[in-house]
């Protein structure tokens, strides 16, 4: 526990969420701000946020201008990847058939891509399989096992996945395949017996890079694996290496859609990602970008809520091969068509999603009238399609502020499930327990998500065991609640000079969270719902006349959307994170609104969690 506690921000204890605010920085998180600002003369604002990030005045210039030459470590720190190189290199240099098993996620289909590419470029010959959902399910399969080894490959390697696969790769191995497996999941004690595991999430694995995602692991794999063949003359006769630089617009957008944390070298992957992606030099990407709307500067948020959704559309609810074909395609017309199939898939699952969300609120309502303090929700249906129960258990999570499973029921009583958890929550691991405890087939995850597949009958006591074994952790995270502030601004001050300005302390994203500021005594002049979506759109007018415009997404019919349809014309306390907004030419600051209290009314301290009501 800090010993410099936060304080309150505008003395908001309950938010119309249910939220107290929070100062980001404590006492001594004010006195680094006092340093960056003094010492390294950047502007209060900046110096805020960086300070809220742990930023000390020393690594401003650092941590301002990353340079991905001062942060990447060797890559032979981490667990076998001597023996997974060094494989890989032998399978350049003798053209072997290589079968590349991915995850028919975002970072499956980006590192599956990422691998294809480079050991095309050396020699080999890739052949990229992602499993279909609903199937083979997660990772690799005996089935299409034999079925790639019968196509003539030699080396299988899987990339975000196969560390728990043990059954189905010793019968990669009984058939005569080598294996190597890229992952970063994490992992048991016992791993498979292949030619190399290379994760930094095994137990023996001492590297301190267990916050990358699958495509990270395959990139530092890829370095070492062209330095082997370097040494082993390789381009001795002055022919071009891949160029693994140009290969990192797939490392950022695994990156930044996988969720993991934006630091360290996550932080300089995603840096030098976008200035690849903002050159729309991969045509697969090109045509995502033109399809979704995006035709301004790549930014993260862009990567999250735009495109990646879109490549996962194709594993949810279609061909899981499509997101892996855009990103291999050179070819501009397959592009297009690859991308608007993946863009029909997004809008039909946007439906899809919605109303199984409408079905799973309302039976995690009903839940927690019966049991308020209930560590964990879970909700299930036989309609739902196995694909978007993820989605789901996101948007229950983020409702109910707690773990959320949602499960899509078999017709045989068995399930197939998708978690998300919240701060300070461990799923991954508790899942994995429960079915070493014999409470489901089989899953497993990382802190913040995780997946199970059910047996009949399984699904009540597997419920009762999260509640149970997560109590603890759960009732520890009160104060995560709080929404933390960085700064108070006004409409005026909101500008696209201040936005350059937080651009430099970005790229934003989980583990470093984008900033949020409140414009404190604002009047709500509009607000109003568009879209089908359910999302509302608010104007702000500060007492100098300055007004800014800012959107809610997907809030029309939950609290906070309700609450603001209801201030309408009220002077309030608005907390909103910002955004660039590009149209006509002409650039303006907006809002993404994120919490709503009415300023002058009496903040009101109340025990218990609220937003179910």
């Amino acid at each position: 526990m800090s010993l410099f506690p936060q304080r309150s921000f505008l003395g908001v204890t309950r938010s119309v969420l249910g939220r107290p605010w929070r100062d980001r920085l404590d006492a001594a998180g004010l006195g680094r701000a006092e340093a960056l600002a003094q010492v390294e003369g950047m502007p209060d604002i900046l110096a805020r946020v960086l300070a809220g990030r742990g930023v000390e005045a020393a690594e401003a210039a650092r941590f301002l201008e990353p340079k991905l030459r001062d942060l990447l470590p060797d890559p032979a720190i981490l667990m076998g990847m001597e023996a997974a190189a060094a494989r890989l290199a032998r399978a350049a240099r003798t053209g072997e058939a290589v079968a590349i098993f991915g995850d028919y996620d975002v970072d499956g289909a980006c590192s599956s891509a990422l691998l294809a590419g480079f050991l095309e470029a050396v020699g080999a010959r890739p052949r990229i399989h992602i499993p279909d959902r609903l199937i083979e399910g997660y990772g690799p399969n005996a089935e299409a096992i034999r079925m790639l080894a019968g196509e003539g490959a030699t080396l299988l390697v899987t990339v975000d996945c196969g560390t728990t696969s043990h059954e189905p790769l010793a019968e990669a191995t009984r058939l005569g395949l080598d294996v190597v497996v890229l992952d970063h999941h994490q992992a048991p004690e016992r791993l498979p017996e292949v030619a190399a595991v290379v994760n930094p999430n095994r137990q023996d694995d001492l590297s301190g890079l267990g916050h990358l995602c699958a495509a990270g692991v395959v990139i530092l794999t890829l370095v070492a694996t062209r330095a082997a063949l370097r040494r082993q003359g390789a381009w001795a006769d002055g022919a071009a290496e891949p160029d693994l630089l140009a290969a990192l617009d797939l490392v950022a957008l695994a990156t930044v859609a996988d969720v993991v944390p934006l630091t360290g070298l996550n932080r300089a992957f995603v840096r030098q990602g976008l200035a690849m992606l903002r050159g729309r030099t991969r045509p697969g990407l090109a045509a995502l970008m033109d399809v979704a709307g995006l035709d301004g500067p790549v930014q993260p948020w862009h990567l999250g809520f735009l495109l990646g959704p879109r490549i996962n559309a194709g594993g949810r609810i279609g061909d899981a091969a499509l997101g892996a074909r855009l990103l291999r395609t050179h070819d501009p017309i397959e592009a297009r068509q690859i991308a608007a199939e993946l863009n029909r898939l997004n809008q039909e699952r946007q439906e899809i999603e919605r109303q199984a969300v409408l079905e799973a609120t309302a039976e995690a309502e009903h839940a927690l009238m019966n049991a308020p303090d209930q560590a964990v929700l879970l909700a299930g249906s036989a309609d739902w399609h196995p694909g978007i129960v993820g989605l789901v258990a996101a948007r229950l999570k983020e409702r109910f502020r707690r773990p959320a499973f949602a499960l899509a029921l078999n017709g045989e009583g068995g399930a197939t499930g998708s978690g998300r958890s919240v701060a300070g929550v461990d799923l991954g691991r508790a899942v994995r327990k429960a079915v070493e405890a014999g409470l489901a087939l089989k899953g497993g995850g990382h802190a913040m998500a995780a997946g199970v597949t059910l047996g009949p009958g399984q699904a009540g006591g597997f419920h009762a065991f999260l509640i149970d074994h997560l109590a603890a952790e759960f009732g520890a995270t009160d104060s995560a609640e709080a929404l933390l502030v960085d700064a108070a601004l006004s409409a005026g001050g909101a500008n696209p000079r201040l936005l350059a300005e937080l651009d430099r302390a970005g790229p934003y994203g989980a583990g470093a969270p984008e900033p949020v500021f409140v414009f404190p005594s604002h009047r709500l002049t509009d607000v109003v719902e568009i879209g089908s979506g359910g999302h509302v759109r608010v104007k702000l007018r500060s007492g100098d006349g300055a007004t800014i415009g800012g959107i809610a997404f997907r809030v029309a019919q939950e609290p906070l959307g309700r609450a603001l349809l209801a201030a309408r014309g009220e002077t309030v306390h608005l907390a909103a994170t910002l955004t660039l907004n590009r149209w006509g030419g002409n650039e303006t600051a907006e809002l993404r609104v994120l919490d709503l209290s009415r300023a002058g009314c009496p903040a009101r301290a109340r025990r218990g969690r609220a937003g179910f009501g």
